[in-house]
């Protein structure tokens, strides 16, 4: 079985997704002091990375490429949060808001393929998506207790 172009384009997308979003945790641990705000940020890079290579695997089983790296979307937003941050007065804040802010673009894109009623998606593959959105909602929410308390 193969994926359709849909359903291809849609999962390369949300790999894209992952390599950007673990790269961002990345930054914002490095730019963060703070122990248990790092051990969250930490624990959400691999969780995205996991992630990452599970779509990966699951692409190539279909017979599909998968892409290779982040996006150049990626790199403005992370170029973005650096700079907000230099000239922030609340790093720590505004690099919440922004993990916050990519979260929650995470959770649509999950969203916009597991409700699209045009695509037929293989047990294995929506199983798949929806523990990586299930996680995502979590980790959310876990990003709005760390911004609020930071």
């Amino acid at each position: 079985m193969k994926y359709s172009e849909k359903i291809s384009n849609g999962l390369n997308n949300l790999l894209v997704k992952n390599y950007d979003a673990e790269k961002g945790f990345k930054l914002a641990m490095d730019k963060i002091d703070n122990p248990a705000i790092n051990t969250f940020l930490k624990d959400r890079a691999a969780q995205r990375g996991q992630f990452a290579q599970e779509l990966k695997s699951e692409i190539l089983q279909f017979g599909e490429l998968p892409e290779k790296d982040g996006s150049i979307k990626g790199d403005i937003h992370r170029a973005w949060m650096n700079l907000k941050t230099a000239v922030a007065s609340n790093e720590k804040e505004q690099l919440l808001e922004e993990v916050e802010r990519g979260e929650k673009a995470s959770l649509e894109e999950y969203n916009e393929i597991l409700y699209d009623r045009d695509v037929v998606l293989p047990p294995s593959t929506e199983s798949m998506l929806k523990r990586h959105r299930d996680a995502i909602k979590s980790s959310l929410t876990m990003a709005n207790i760390h911004e609020r308390i930071a």
